[in-house]
């Protein structure tokens, strides 16, 4: 089943989670293809020929992304604006449909900010809701969403190497679920 990932980090270089579950999952992962799209797009311009082809080509689709304010960062949503149109992404000669989709999500804010609980800022099964509604236009087949929480405001080199431990850690299960989902 070929596989593409889309890392939707606005700056890998100023990721510590996101680089991280990169890594290994293109570690463990060889036959799966990774297009980080601020390295496709450094200038901020989507070659959107060339982001179809590669949605095209693939089967299984996996998203892999820091929660922006609940949501996707603004560069993977302008990817999206620019790529998922009609024509392609949907409606009347919809080149998606029967694709599966993955999401994969790092959160800044710990595990119980998003158990819908009092004092918390919400249900993250409520945030990641919209990614379903995504595949379902796109006839997609949606595998779910999987997330690691609190992968931000790491200050210290000890805070880093936690931030990286648990990033390693979360990489471990995106895989197992990558691979569980291409039998």
């Amino acid at each position: 089943m070929k596989t593409l990932l889309i890392a939707g980090h606005p700056d890998l270089s100023q990721s510590v989670a996101n680089a991280t579950i990169l890594e290994e999952v293109a570690a463990a992962l060889p036959d799966l293809t990774i297009r980080k799209l601020c390295e496709v797009a450094p200038g901020g311009t989507f070659d959107v020929a060339a982001e179809q082809a590669a949605l095209a080509g693939a089967d299984f689709i996996v998203w892999q992304f820091p929660f922006h304010w609940y949501a996707m960062p603004w560069f993977m949503k302008m990817w999206l604006d620019e790529v998922f149109v009609h024509g392609f992404a949907h409606g009347t000669g919809a080149k998606l449909g029967g694709k599966k989709l993955l999401v994969s999500v790092t959160t800044g804010a710990p595990e119980a900010a998003y158990t819908g609980g009092a004092g918390s800022i919400g249900d993250i099964h409520d945030f990641v809701a919209a990614f379903e509604s995504i595949a379902k236009v796109c006839g997609m087949e949606y595998m779910g969403a999987m997330w690691v929480n609190g992968m931000s405001y790491a200050a210290d080199a000890a805070g880093i190497a936690r931030q990286k431990a648990k990033a390693k850690e979360y990489a471990a299960r995106l895989i197992a679920r990558i691979r569980e989902i291409r039998g």
